[in-house]
């Protein structure tokens, strides 16, 4: 259980990114209210995952997680460019998210 916790607050964590990008430096109230709501789930779940991930593990994942999950919607959804070499980047860092995985 702790492991999917895990990964939802990754996802979330690329929602809290995308929220303040939105948010315009916190201008903006529902996307501020979406970023703070995020945050502390994310923060939440983290928590409550490392109570049997390993903190290196647990903390490497959650914010590859949330790093992939935010340069795919950069590059998607704001116009950041998609590139082979960054798509590369990514897997590098996806690579070495389900190795540390293997290696709990």
């Amino acid at each position: 259980m702790a492991w999917v916790v895990l990964v939802i607050s990754g996802l979330l964590e690329t929602a809290w990114a995308a929220a303040l990008h939105a948010s315009q430096g916190f201008t903006r109230l529902w996307p501020t209210v979406a970023f703070g709501a995020a945050l502390t789930l994310s923060m939440a779940g983290l928590a409550y995952a490392l109570r049997t991930i390993p903190l290196g593990t647990g903390y490497a994942v959650w914010v590859s997680i949330g790093v992939v999950g935010t340069a795919l919607v950069g590059m998607f959804f704001l116009g950041e460019g998609f590139s082979s070499l960054k798509a590369l980047c990514l897997v590098l860092i996806v690579a070495g998210v389900v190795g540390l995985k293997v290696l709990h």
